[in-house]
């Protein structure tokens, strides 16, 4: 069981709310980190049939019989429970606590919105972060490191990556996703997948993939908002401020998981990563993933965004400080090259500052002219 950096965010709520709820993809590490901070708290899980049947046959009943702090588990396989949860938390001699987790959060989060709104912190619980693994069992190098991803359940079990990876995607993705979807031609969704894990850290392009599939454009949409919603992949927006004319609208596209793309484009082991032509964009992935999960650790929201204009200049990665925007750019390479901060340069020119990051393979970080260099383990 391993200790989350969120956890001191999720006890400061605790205090302060009487409902925290945790959302992310399955296998995450949820219902680990609501037993592991409520632990005098009953618990409940609504995958079991029979527990969901008795909260739904008598939901009055439920919450009077209750007589400590609940943790609710899987809440998203019963949304109406969280109209009652609104009515009995608004009562002022109501003393319990909930700790609520889900994970396809798209019906939730419209229900969550809805009926808790200001009565609810919510929380992204993710894949681990490269520093809460521990040191003995951390990846001893960058391409095991985007192999093997960053499942608790790999690391805590010491599974073999590419099998339960495997499984994860047979089991939770294709499964759960396909349901929701009503997607009954297996084949042609396992394309899909596959044809997003190529384009992993692109701009996306709705029209090639619907092409591709045979299938409409507000199809390929659905199915990019449904696995977004699933936390399986996420959307990187591109920066408007200032530079508005010159910029593209089209967002890129990552998964949470390096693993998971790894999987997905059939690597069967680390060692082809080093050749492999989608190294640098599954590293960029792996950068991007760890930069946003410093802030939802924290709980804030994402600062972060790509820059594109229209000549071909591009930031990887733009840290919007209100003031300023912080560029980043990320390259896969062990060894630093003095070109690794020529697009900064070019960049900082636009808004008159001189500082940036390069993260690279590295294995310790440095200071070149006025840029910050990053080796991947330090962010």
């Amino acid at each position: 069981m391993y200790k989350r950096i969120i956890e001191t965010e999720i006890l400061k709520s605790l205090e302060k709310y009487q409902i925290v709820t945790l959302l992310g993809p399955r296998q995450s590490g949820k219902t680990t980190l609501a037993q592991r901070l409520g632990t005098n708290f009953q618990y409940i899980n609504l995958e079991d049939l029979s527990q969901k049947s008795l909260i739904e046959q008598d939901y009055k009943g439920f919450f009077s019989s209750l007589r400590s702090d609940v943790i609710i588990d899987e809440v998203q396989r019963l949304p109406e429970l969280l109209s009652y949860l609104q009515v009995y938390t608004d009562q002022e001699d109501y003393k319990y606590r909930f700790i609520l987790t889900g994970s396809n959060s798209l019906e939730l989060s419209s229900r969550v919105s809805q009926s808790l709104a200001g009565r609810t912190r919510i929380f992204n619980i993710l894949p681990l972060a490269y520093k809460e693994i521990p040191k003995e069992f951390r990846p001893i190098n960058i391409d095991e490191a985007l192999f093997t991803g960053l499942y608790p359940r790999i690391y805590h079990r010491q599974l073999p990556a590419g099998d339960w990876l495997s499984d994860y995607i047979q089991t939770y993705i294709q499964k759960d996703v396909r349901q929701i979807l009503n997607v009954e031609n297996l084949q042609i969704f396992e394309k899909f997948l596959r044809l997003l894990a190529g384009r992993v850290g692109q701009l996306i392009n709705y029209s090639s993939l619907a092409n591709e599939l045979g299938l409409s454009v507000p199809t390929i949409k659905s199915w990019i908002s449904v696995l977004e919603a699933s936390f399986i992949i996420h959307i990187l927006s591109p920066h408007f401020k200032n530079f508005n004319k010159r910029i593209t609208k089209s967002p890129k596209i990552y998964f949470w998981d390096t693993g998971i793309v790894c999987n997905l484009i059939r690597l069967s082991g680390s060692e082809q990563l080093y050749t492999h032509p989608l190294k640098g964009q599954i590293f960029e992935n792996w950068i991007v993933n760890e930069k946003i999960k410093n802030f939802f650790n924290t709980g804030k929201k994402s600062p972060y965004y790509f820059w594109r204009d229209q000549h071909g200049h591009e930031i990887d990665l733009i840290e919007d400080r209100s003031d300023t925007l912080f560029p980043s750019e990320i390259k896969s390479s062990s060894t630093f090259h003095p070109d690794f901060v020529s697009g900064l340069q070019w960049f900082n020119q636009l808004q008159d500052v001189s500082e940036g990051e390069v993260i690279c393979g590295v294995d310790e970080g440095f200071k070149f002219k006025d840029f910050k260099i990053t080796s991947w383990k330090d962010l």
